[in-house]
């Protein structure tokens, strides 16, 4: 009796699909450094400039500008909803190889500007007058923030594709841990490489060299991609429905959706602008040694390496992934209200990061994975997009409003009080805590299934 061998996809085959997500994490981590790998360096930007120093006499204000310049092209151009139609219309390989060209490109215009010294300075439409090197290096940032924020959705997409039925949770808590080594490399280490090595660009270079590598092990992923189509190709009887424009209406009045891409802005933006400021935050209120201060904020990211997986496990197996945003939200706004309160104790600190490591592993855990339970694949890489977009929205206008929040409360002697800006990021954090109950709340309305397990028995 002949038996005829049934036909697999390649991302059946367990080894194939977490190599898959292997290459493209490592795509992501190396973006993940770039991105906060000025992050430490403020003391070093807003130092004065001296003859041997490696100051570059930024303000606070102009490093807000700079900080927030990752998503001014994003918000304001349109460009990271629009590529994410391109993925949809175009696939993975065409948008992955875009985005992290673009990342390159924006990174080395970057380098140039803290390189090199210009003079005069130039106006900002609706921002401000700033120095030369501070425009030509938010330039080059906000391209970088386009490809960055594609190649986001696209490993979103390239997860989903390789994961669903599988361990998906997991997998895009995996990710976000290895992305978040990047993170927690570029903050503990970008200071002191930048001063033993003469200066920012030193560690502006090291970054810009990890993205090229990035780009490199993306291209490799595109094999992998392309084996995959084919295989699921030769499986699958009914090929699935290609994008359409039309299909936006249907994206457009979810309110699910739109309640994860209002917890998405709210979430983020209480931790990413945090952390820009978060390292002279440890050194101005709790007196830590400048040398050391960005080793409290990368406790945060070293935390989340662990934790974003562990919660993910627990998404795939048992379910309640409304309720774990619901938890990290809570935890978020705890955090922020501890550094408004005068307990200037760095040990207060460094509990406080933990904790917010804990809310930063939930909350990313249970919201991305959530997404395809609310939107089908043919829309998913839109749906990404969008709500990249709306977190682009904190991204860029938070640190450019924290930036005026500090130089308005800086005292004679110099020194910031912090009240205030923390104040508003514990705000985000109780929004966040509102929009999750509305979410737990339409999810038992509309039966997305958020609270149920993403392995299939």
């Amino acid at each position: 009796m002949v038996t005829k061998a049934i036909q697999q996809k390649l991302s059946d085959s367990k080894s194939a699909r977490w190599t898959a997500l292997v290459i493209v994490s490592v795509t992501m981590m190396f973006g993940y450094f770039f991105t906060d790998v000025m992050s430490p360096l403020e003391p070093l930007l807003t130092a004065a400039k001296e003859n041997g120093g490696l100051g570059l006499g930024w303000s606070s204000d102009e490093y807000g500008f700079f900080s927030g310049a990752y998503g001014y092209f994003n918000v304001f151009l349109f460009l990271l909803f629009l590529g994410g139609i391109i993925l949809d219309k175009f696939g993975i390989r065409f948008t992955g190889i875009m985005s992290t060209v673009l990342m390159f490109t924006g990174a080395l215009i970057k380098w140039y500007a803290v390189s090199h010294n210009f003079e005069g300075s130039i106006a900002v439409p609706f921002f401000g007058i700033y120095h030369t090197q501070v425009v030509l290096a938010a330039t080059g940032f906000a391209i970088y923030g386009v490809g960055c924020e594609i190649a986001g959705i696209t490993v979103s997409k390239v997860i989903v594709k390789w994961f669903t039925g599988h361990e998906l949770a997991l997998a895009m808590g995996l990710q976000v841990a290895l992305a978040r080594i990047g993170t927690a490399g570029a903050l503990a280490y970008a200071l002191p490489f930048a001063k033993a090595m003469g200066g920012v660009s030193a560690s502006v270079g090291l970054g810009a060299a990890l993205l090229c590598a990035g780009m490199i092990a993306f291209i490799v992923y595109c094999v992998m991609d392309k084996r995959e189509d084919a295989s699921a190709a030769a499986v699958e009887t009914e090929p699935e429905e290609g994008f359409k424009f039309s299909d936006l209406s249907t994206l457009f009045g979810n309110i699910g959706f739109w309640y994860v891409a209002v917890l998405c802005l709210m979430f983020y933006a209480g931790v990413f602008p945090f952390l820009k400021f978060a390292t002279k935050l440890m050194v101005m209120k709790y007196e830590v040694d400048a040398n050391i201060a960005g080793l409290i904020p990368a406790m945060l990211p070293f935390g989340t390496i662990f934790l974003t997986p562990f919660f993910g496990s627990i998404y795939d197996k048992y379910g309640k992934g409304a309720t774990l945003m619901l938890i990290g939200s809570c935890l978020l706004t705890l955090v922020h209200i501890t550094f408004a309160l005068p307990l200037n104790s760095w040990i207060v600190a460094i509990i406080a990061m933990i904790v917010l490591g804990v809310a930063f592993g939930l909350v990313p855990s249970a919201m991305w994975p959530s997404v395809p339970r609310i939107i089908p694949m043919k829309l998913l890489g839109t749906a990404y997009a969008l709500i990249f977009y709306i977190q682009n929205i904190g991204l860029a206008l938070v640190p450019v409003w924290i930036g005026k929040v500090n130089q308005s409360n800086t005292q004679a002697n110099g020194v910031i009080d912090y009240t205030h800006t923390m104040t508003i990021f514990a705000a985000f954090g109780a929004t966040a805590i509102i929009i999750s109950l509305l979410l737990i709340l339409e999810d038992k309305r509309k039966g997305y299934g958020l609270q149920k397990p993403n392995i299939k028995k």
